[in-house]
């Protein structure tokens, strides 16, 4: 392989992985866009999406059904939290919200091992999403080609949303400034809703995703994606959903970097490394890339 089919072959991984983080960025983004919230227990909707589906394609489900059932389920699990735990306390302090979110991602957590047990399971995948296509000497898993194609999709759904539709403009007058929104006749219980459950959608389908990717689901799945969008959303600007996509996509690259140019004896500490870049990248830009220096926006 020479030195350019390498380097394509590294961007073609880097988008993959950076597809998925963009997604579940996304997610975070357009719940803290609105209500200033860091919703952590964004990464229990992706455990709830593969567990459902798991359970669907286990009763004998076709993969496609199963995927339906897993999105759908991450979709409601949103808006009943959203209903439940966090509307409730709306107009609380920040901090309240934040420890709300914690408690969501215990609650969701321990109900998953009391029902499932914490012994990770096997994820069933069609043979056809375990194959790898070979194009030359670039080498590519019909998973990773999937995870692009749905991600370029629902990005550009999602633009078209926010910009062409009436509850994609009073969210983003919502994000703008919520109470003047709210003068101005807008219902903010129904954006709000459309919120989560447009990021509890992304979630499920992330959840699908990533399952099929590593081949197993546990009910701590979810941190370790959560963790990765929390990245890609500073890095991006928080609350900015293109600083979302466009942090998601350098959190790939730079992983796929590292995994590279580290020696040998260091590639377990990769994440160490991010955090380190992530905390320079906040000395000399503090709202992310392109967050705005007053107030982050969708």
């Amino acid at each position: 392989m020479t030195t350019a089919q390498y380097l394509i072959q590294q961007a073609i991984n880097a988008i993959s992985i950076g597809s998925l983080y963009a997604l579940m960025a996304i997610g975070l983004a357009m719940v803290f866009g609105i209500l200033r919230l860091i919703n952590f227990a964004h990464g229990d909707l992706i455990m709830v999406g593969s567990y459902a589906a798991w359970l669907a394609l286990v009763l004998g489900a076709p993969f496609w059904l199963a995927a339906i059932v897993g999105i759908a389920s991450s979709t409601i699990a949103g808006l009943l939290m959203e209903r439940a735990a966090y509307r409730p306390i709306r107009g609380a302090p920040s901090v309240a919200m934040l420890l709300t979110s914690f408690a969501v991602t215990i609650l969701l957590e321990n109900v998953a091992i009391l029902l499932f047990k914490p012994t990770p399971r096997a994820f069933p995948t069609p043979p056809i999403l375990s194959e790898a296509l070979n194009f030359g000497p670039l080498r590519i898993s019909s998973v990773d080609l999937l995870a692009i194609g749905i991600a370029l999709v629902l990005l550009v759904l999602l633009t078209l949303f926010v910009r062409r539709t009436e509850i994609g403009i009073s969210m983003r007058a919502s994000s703008e400034d919520l109470l003047g929104a709210q003068l101005m006749g807008i219902n903010i219980n129904a954006v709000i809703a459309y919120a989560f459950a447009i990021g509890s959608m992304m979630a499920g389908v992330v959840g699908i995703l990533w399952s099929i990717r590593v081949g197993k689901i546990d009910p701590l799945m979810g941190f370790y994606p959560v963790l990765k969008a929390f990245v890609a959303s500073v890095i991006g600007g928080l609350g900015s959903l293109p600083g979302a996509v466009l942090g998601g996509y350098l959190l790939g690259v730079l992983e796929i970097l590292l995994q590279g140019l580290l020696p040998q004896a260091l590639t377990s500490y990769r994440d160490a490394f991010v955090f380190i870049i992530l905390i320079v990248l906040l000395l000399f830009r503090p709202n992310g890339l392109l967050g705005s220096t007053e107030k982050e926006k969708i």
